[in-house]
């Protein structure tokens, strides 16, 4: 064998190496890319489980915006509780209810029970905002199950109303009064049913 041939047979033998080097990165980065991405699916389904419901909506107390059995998707993921907010309460009566919120911590809240007129800080609620009429929230049980007004919710809780005034049990009520934050469930954002209501939740 002379010395250009042995040289050849190096070279073809470095190649060989080589190639079979490049391979085993590539399943190597293969295998890495694949672990990484079972982990990040494995940690999105568990933050979804928690993070992302769909509940079923029980009742007529938030007619006409939300309908018995619409499907609505709620999340936990964002813990901050706005005014018109609406929230899903758990471990307030025997079922889940679902409600609108209408004032939070610090906020006074008062009802004119004659006009059927809500006021938070002093100022008239325009209900109008969230497709219902002005003027239709009264009390209609006993004096004795009514929250005492004009109220001030309490630090991490909030107050509640059906969109449906004239048949939803909510703070109005002593039964439910102003309710602790920790017993919201989530946040409503997304309707998938019935079909013709899919979108943002308002």
């Amino acid at each position: 064998m002379n010395e250009n041939n042995i040289y050849e047979e190096q070279d073809m033998q470095e190649e060989n190496i080589g190639e079979i080097s490049r391979k085993k990165k590539i399943i190597l980065n293969l295998y890495e890319w694949v672990e990484e991405f079972t982990i990040a699916i494995a940690v999105i389904v568990i933050l979804l489980s928690f993070a992302v419901r769909v509940v079923t909506v029980s009742g007529t107390s938030m007619l006409p915006n939300y309908r018995h059995n619409d499907r609505l998707i709620i999340t936990s993921y964002n813990n901050e509780i706005n005014v018109g907010d609406v929230v899903v309460l758990v471990d307030v009566l025997d079922e889940p209810i679902i409600k609108r919120v209408i004032a939070t911590e610090g906020q006074t809240v008062d009802i004119d029970t004659e006009k059927g007129i809500v006021y938070v800080n002093g100022e008239a609620l325009d209900d109008s905002v969230y497709g219902i009429e002005n003027g239709i929230t009264f009390l209609e049980s006993a004096a004795m199950f009514h929250t005492k007004f004009p109220c001030t919710v309490p630090e991490g809780h909030i107050f509640v109303l059906g969109d449906n005034r004239r048949v939803s049990n909510d703070s109005r009520y002593s039964a439910i009064g102003m309710v602790d934050e920790r017993k919201v469930l989530g946040k409503a954002f997304f309707s998938i049913f019935p079909f013709d209501k899919i979108g943002f939740t308002k």
